[in-house]
């Protein structure tokens, strides 16, 4: 079992989600990314032992789950469970926030955004 700092719903949440990278993998996952290479290219250039890190720490939590697709060399695809997914309205709501809010913010896609 994971200790939390606290049981408030908001700490948790942030304990689980609340660093500088996970949330942008998630939006690359629910916008169709599930390689390792496929994460790379995204724009906010995460770096590769930092994207190992937190893959391996969202499995560990229970957001996303991953398959071999290749044996030689081993390489793995991931994909979103239920608890990843149950995440992407909060993640359509802060999009929304911010393109109200913070001016420059580009709009996601309707395929992002959509419910």
């Amino acid at each position: 079992m994971t200790a939390y700092r606290s049981l408030c719903p908001i700490a948790t949440t942030l304990d689980i989600v609340g660093d500088r990278w996970t949330l942008v993998i998630l939006r690359d996952l629910i916008t169709g990314k599930s390689r390792y290479s496929e994460f790379l290219t995204s724009p906010e250039r995460i770096t590769t032992n930092v994207l190992a890190d937190r893959l391996e720490r969202m499995e560990a939590a229970g957001l996303v789950e991953r398959s071999p697709y290749q044996q030689r060399p081993l390489r793995h695809a991931y994909r979103l469970t239920d608890m990843g997914r149950a995440l992407h309205p909060m993640l359509r709501e802060m999009c929304r926030w911010a393109n109200s809010y913070v001016p420059g913010t580009w709009t996601p896609p309707e395929s992002f955004m959509g419910e």
